[in-house]
């Protein structure tokens, strides 16, 4: 199910939660929000891979732009090393630590 509603007992509010943001507390939003937009970008960026990969090996492209491709495709693979590296990397997470500090807060409340 995409949507739900959600009751929090502890203040009292009632969040709409989608998969693609739009409700609930404005962290998990940002948190939402910015997996999709993460998400997108590197979706966009394999497929712009998988298109340079046609042109130079399947397509009729003369040959000062054969040139050009290759030098694109060279640029692309940087780009899905630091695609892949982003995903599979471990790291620290800012928005998760900002969730726990705000767990911790509200417990000293």
């Amino acid at each position: 199910m995409a949507d739900e509603t959600i009751n929090e007992e502890d203040n009292g509010h009632d969040y709409h939660k989608s998969i693609l943001g739009g409700g609930g507390n404005a962290l998990e939003n940002r948190k939402l929000l910015n997996f999709w937009a993460r998400f997108t970008i590197s979706i966009g960026n394999a497929i712009t891979f998988l298109v340079l990969l046609y042109l130079l090996f399947y397509a009729e492209v003369r040959d000062s732009s054969r040139d050009l491709v290759n030098i694109l495709v060279g640029a692309y693979v940087a780009v899905l090393a630091k695609s892949t590296d982003y995903w599979y990397r471990e790291k620290k997470d800012q928005e998760h630590e900002e969730f726990i500090e705000t767990i911790k807060e509200k417990k000293e409340l």
